[in-house]
């Protein structure tokens, strides 16, 4: 799980880039049944957190952990997999 400070800034991302809640950004929230993202979204996604954290997705390497994600806590652990 990440620190604090990193936890807040996804809950950030996500709450800016998809006008979400924070009290609904939990760390078991599926992110496409309970906070309504699509397909499309998990693209802008990935750059947002890009972004925002300054690592860089690259499919090769990440796309099984990508299509893996399916909760807030899922993200959170991708997060800190690419701060190594």
């Amino acid at each position: 799980m990440l620190d604090r400070e990193n936890v807040g800034r996804v809950n950030s991302v996500m709450a800016d880039e998809f006008e979400l809640e924070n009290d609904a950004l939990l760390p078991d929230a599926a992110l496409y049944e309970e906070l309504g993202l699509d397909s499309l979204d998990s693209v802008d996604l990935v750059v947002a957190l890009e972004k925002a954290f300054g690592f860089k997705v690259v499919r090769t390497e990440d796309e099984e952990r990508i299509r893996a994600i399916r909760t807030m806590n899922d993200l959170y652990s991708f997060v800190e997999y690419k701060l190594g």
